[in-house]
């Protein structure tokens, strides 16, 4: 029988074989030697045997440190493999617990005061929370004008760069000191500031009819049925008032600076007197008759580029031009039906003319010979029509809110042109348009609607999806709008008597 010393001492050694192979053949060999010595000597047929199997001791105990190291590298190849197979195919952590209410969408009452106005529709009373939360961030891309620097996620290279890849990592890094970002507005959504109303020290009492930049000055001017004109230097923080006259019993029904910005004209809704304010002297000048002008009443006009000229808009289709020095129209232009709107070209070389009638007329100013007569895509009764700065684009506005946008050139030249685009964004007569001095946005809007505004990118046709913004009313009834000089603000003259004024950011210049 095995004692219990012998027991434990015998599975002791096995445990310490397992563990260190080496000191166990070690063990063996002693244990050996030692049974050998106690048998009476050693046999010379013994220790060959025993040195051809173990070899001799310090033979063994090089090849079992071989024999470990090989192990050991041998566990390392593995492990090394273990973790490449498994970056190709990480292993799926299962969950401690699923809870059922996960896998529910809970719905939001979207009827409370608070977020009514994320509804695109009456109909939409509930709303899922992912739904929601993509609702909140695309209002927030609005407003801001698309996403921030700080809450853009930018993926982190993981692989190890060589030399090379660092030399042209910092080459791309550095090149973006040298380049300029491009000076073209981008299309989509326009990064866009609402500031402080431009008439905010001075509401006008009545809706507005006019609202303008000065041509080289910071001023931005309002007018309007409560019979004043009224001036404010624009910074879009406080806008403080300049100057306000009042027309005695003059609801004013259009104001314009002059070509070199000295003077004011405004024009009635009653008769064909008008005044001319002039700002150098402060005086405030009335035209009660023009030489040569057979008209009962005079409201609309355009000034020329060069300052030459006023265009008076009479009734039955004429055209009356008036030189600004003498004050007498020395040329007529008759067109079939009714004027509704009319521009001079950049150059003041010609004249376009939209008739009520759907019509558009070319004349040649010094000749007053038409030049070209042709009908307006698809409409029947026009509205308004814009030229753009840079003689690139003809806006035409009909009744049922389409604007036609046409080449210059084309308008010009073809027998038929055809509308580069049609823009039906408004469902209400498209009574206002203009063009920006870069001819990369045209404004439009519609008096007859709330918030029936846009503004449309060019050359790509489409229109900035932010603006106005989503389901709050700011504009309310579009009277009339304009662009500052270099594009850097935006203003919207309105029904309420306000002179809304945006600051747009892609522009540096006022």
């Amino acid at each position: 029988m095995i004692s219990a010393v012998e027991f434990s001492s015998t599975r002791n050694e096995m445990v310490s074989s397992r563990r260190h192979p080496m000191r166990s053949e070690r063990l063996k060999q002693k244990k050996h030697s030692a049974l050998c010595a106690t048998l009476g000597g050693e046999d010379a047929s013994v220790r060959l045997l025993e040195e051809l199997v173990f070899g001799a001791e310090e033979r063994l105990s090089e090849r079992l440190a071989q024999d470990s190291s090989v192990l050991l590298e041998d566990d390392d190849t593995h492990s090394v493999g273990s973790e490449d197979s498994g970056s190709e195919r990480p292993a799926v952590r299962s969950a401690v617990w699923e809870d059922e209410d996960d896998e529910l969408d809970e719905e939001v009452d979207m009827t409370h005061r608070f977020r009514r106005d994320f509804k695109k529709s009456e109909a939409e009373n509930k709303m899922t929370k992912p739904r929601l939360q993509q609702r909140l961030k695309e209002q927030f891309q609005k407003a801001m004008g698309g996403t921030p620097s700080w809450a853009q996620v930018t993926a982190k290279r993981t692989e190890p760069e060589t030399e090379d890849e660092d030399e042209s990592e910092e080459l791309l890094r550095r090149t973006g000191n040298f380049i300029g970002s491009s000076d073209s507005l981008p299309k989509g959504v326009i990064k866009i500031k609402k500031c402080l109303n431009a008439n905010s020290e001075c509401p006008g009492g009545d809706q507005l009819s006019s609202v303008q930049f000065h041509p080289s000055a910071q001023i931005v001017m309002t007018a309007g049925l409560d019979h004043s004109v009224s001036l404010f230097q624009v910074d879009g923080k406080s806008n403080p008032k300049i100057q306000t006259i009042h027309l005695e019993n003059y609801p004013v029904n259009k104001a314009s600076f002059s070509a070199d910005g000295e003077h004011i004209v405004a024009t009635g809704m009653r008769n064909k007197l008008f005044y001319i304010y002039d700002m150098m002297e402060g005086k405030v000048i009335p035209v009660l008759s023009v030489r040569g002008l057979n008209e009962q009443r005079v409201s609309d006009f355009q000034v020329s580029p060069d300052g030459k000229y006023l265009l008076l808009s009479g009734s039955s289709g004429y055209l009356h031009l008036m030189t600004t020095k003498t004050r007498e129209v020395i040329r007529s232009m008759k067109m079939n039906g009714s004027v509704c709107a009319a521009a001079f070209t950049s150059d003041s070389s010609k004249i376009f003319a939209n008739s009520q009638e759907g019509e558009v007329f070319i004349w040649d100013v010094q000749s007053s010979k038409c030049l070209k007569k042709f009908a307006d895509d698809g409409c029947i009764r026009g509205t308004s029509l814009a030229l753009s700065r840079d003689g690139l684009y003809l806006a035409c506005g009909s009744q049922s809110g389409v604007v036609n946008i046409y080449s210059q050139k084309d308008c010009l030249h073809t027998l038929e042109p055809r509308p580069l685009k049609a823009v039906m964004n408004l469902v209400t007569a498209a009574t206002s348009l203009c063009f920006n001095s870069t001819s990369e946005i045209l404004a439009i809007g519609s008096r007859a609607d709330d918030e029936a505004n846009r503004l449309v990118h060019l050359p790509s046709f489409t229109v900035f999806s932010n603006f106005p913004q989503f389901q709050k009313k700011t504009i309310f009834r579009t009277r009339c709008l304009d662009f500052s000089p270099q594009s850097g603000f935006y203003t919207v003259a309105n029904n309420k008597g306000h002179a809304l004024l945006f600051r747009l950011l892609h522009y540096t210049d006022f």
